[in-house]
C-alpha cells in the first residue's frame, strides 16, 4: 500500500523555525518507490484552495518554490530514507495552513510542478499554526 505521511507539525510563534517530514512507504501499481517521482508540498488555509509550496525533482537537483516561501523555505529530499523534508523559516501568520506532502505518478511532468492536478499520491495533511 502506498503511503505518505506528514509530520512536524504545530504551533510556532512568528519568526521561528518549523521542520516538516514526509516519509514515503509502498510501492506503485509499477513497482516503483514514490521516491522515484518529483515530490512537493503544499497547503491549505481554512476557506482557502490547496496552493502550492515547493517542489524537488526526483534526483533533488531542481527544486521550485513559490514566491511567498522563496528565501524563507527550503525543500530536500533523502532517497535512503524515503523522505522530504521542508524546512520553514522565518515564518508567518500566513502561513498558517494544513500542509500536504504529494509525489508525482510516472505521469507526472517536472514542468507541472506547480499543478496539484500533477501529483497522484497524497499524504493526509498536518496543521501548521503560526501565532503573531
Amino acid at each position: 500500500q502506498v503511503q505518505l505521511i506528514e509530520s512536524g507539525g504545530g504551533l510556532v510563534q512568528a519568526g521561528k523555525s518549523m521542520r516538516l517530514s514526509c516519509t514515503a512507504s509502498g510501492r506503485t501499481p509499477d513497482q516503483r518507490a514514490l521516491t522515484d517521482y518529483s515530490m512537493g508540498w503544499f497547503r491549505q488555509a481554512t476557506g482557502k484552495e490547496r496552493e502550492f509550496v515547493a517542489a524537488i525533482n526526483w534526483s533533488g537537483i531542481w527544486t521550485y518554490y513559490t514566491d511567498s516561501v522563496k528565501d524563507r523555505f527550503s525543500i530536500s529530499r533523502e532517497h535512503a530514507e524515503n523522505t522530504m523534508d521542508l524546512q520553514m523559516n522565518s515564518l508567518k501568520p500566513e502561513d498558517t495552513a494544513v500542509y500536504f506532502c504529494a509525489a508525482m505518478g510516472s505521469a507526472g511532468k517536472w514542468s507541472d510542478h506547480d499543478d496539484k492536478g500533477s501529483y497522484k499520491y497524497w499524504g493526509q495533511g498536518t496543521q501548521v499554526t503560526v501565532s503573531s
